[in-house]
């Protein structure tokens, strides 16, 4: 006999289905609306009410009977006359005929993300048309290789340790390939939507989000080209070098979440500073704009095998030194570790340090000294092809930011 809670999912199947039925109705869609949509998402509800006492066969049944009406349906518009080759309503009944009856076999909250997500869907077309008619070669080569990282080779890893000092482990290797991939790709994704006209800031916080010291290396040689443009080209150079702690913090969290609270506030206060530096730099170049350089795919194989590569040779560095080489032969490996790349030892650290191999306080220590380390790098990229000018006004803002870590490591 039915209660009160059969009601609920019965509520919510309606609700769902007039959500979607009302997007439908403002596209004119003739197949199914307003009435259409609710009355399949409620039936898939009591088909799977029913199938409770009845067997599951009864909402095979409700699916077949779904199909069957849109058969009919789109049979007697070809007779009208009236022929759509879209098959979007379609699907969109099926899946919310499933939603309504996973209401009764599921979690009510997934049903719940499934419908507000096919109505949102629905609702997107111009603007995921638009998205997917700037979308070249190229990226989508972008997408395919990151699909190949991440659903092809990552699950045919093993998940165990190898070699010496039991700190190799393939799958976790890889699956922090895919972790920086998967950044690098959300900043070239936003890449592509803002364009090569992007402003300043979107400039620096992308090429920071991409590749920091790629970043550097390209603003570097266009102040030499176009020595008018050398105050955004310091902006740009020290708002990606800001976003690497950003970066940095984040790569932390995933990997090593309770060691967040440790490392956080001093990198923290070395974020902060350099925030407070770009911030001086935008009060001088606000009004100064130029078109982004082009940034490279970021999911190319390659790279990510270099990366793995690299990520392995720190981890047992890392080990080596602190078997072998004390405090000293540590803050080595950081320091030539942290003059190109600070992924490879950030996430290096944090998985020593949560797997309880390696101090918190010596961990944080490391990255700091690490990002230093690359603030050096970045100097010295920008005296060998920027200007003179660019020169000036960089090295001086990074020669200010390592002060303050040089001062976070003796105070804190």
């Amino acid at each position: 006999m039915g209660t009160i809670a059969d009601l609920e999912p019965l509520g919510i199947a309606l609700g769902l289905g007039l959500l979607v039925g009302l997007q439908r109705e403002r596209t004119d869609a003739q197949l199914a609306g307003f009435r259409t949509f609710p009355l399949v998402t409620v039936a898939g509800t009591l088909c799977a009410q029913l199938a409770v006492n009845y067997g599951g066969w009864v909402v095979a049944l409700g699916f077949l009977s779904v199909a069957a009406l849109i058969v009919v349906g789109n049979l007697a518009r070809i007779k009208a006359g009236v022929v759509d080759p879209g098959l979007t309503t379609e699907a969109a009944l099926l899946v919310m005929y499933g939603v309504g009856a996973y209401l009764v076999a599921g979690n009510t909250a997934v049903a719940l993300v499934v419908g507000g997500g096919v109505a949102v869907l629905l609702h997107l077309k111009p603007q995921m048309h638009e998205i997917a008619g700037r979308i070249g070669d190229r990226d989508f080569k972008a997408i395919m290789q990151f699909v190949l990282i991440t659903m092809v080779i990552l699950p045919v890893l093993p998940n165990k340790f190898f070699g010496p000092y039991s700190v190799l482990n393939p799958f976790r290797v890889w699956l922090m390939v895919v972790l920086i991939v998967g950044i690098s790709l959300g900043g070239y994704v936003a890449y592509k939507i803002f364009g090569q006209k992007a402003g300043a800031v979107a400039g620096g916080v992308l090429g920071g989000l991409i590749s920091s010291t790629a970043t550097t290396v390209s603003y570097a040689r266009r102040s030499r080209e176009t020595p008018q443009l050398t105050g955004l080209c310091t902006f740009v150079i020290l708002c990606a070098s800001t976003v690497v702690f950003v970066r940095v913090l984040v790569l932390i969290s995933l990997t090593a979440p309770g060691y967040l609270a440790v490392a956080g506030p001093p990198l923290g206060v070395m974020f902060a500073a350099l925030l407070v530096l770009t911030g001086i730099t935008w009060s001088a170049t606000r009004k100064e704009s130029a078109p982004m350089p082009e940034q490279e795919n970021p999911s190319e194989l390659k790279p990510a095998i270099l990366f793995a590569g690299l990520y392995a040779a720190v981890l047992l560095a890392v080990a080596v030194a602190k078997e072998h080489l004390g405090q000293g032969g540590l803050y080595t490996v950081a320091v030539l570790s942290g003059l190109t790349d600070m992924d490879a030892i950030t996430l290096s650290i944090s998985q020593l340090v949560h797997n309880g191999q390696l101090p918190e306080q010596t961990g944080w220590r490391l990255i700091l000294t690490a990002a230093m380390s690359n603030l050096v790098f970045k100097t010295g990229t920008v005296a060998v092809l920027g200007g003179r000018a660019l020169l000036g006004r960089a090295g001086a803002l990074f020669g200010a930011a390592f002060a303050v870590g040089v001062i976070i490591l003796a105070a804190w």
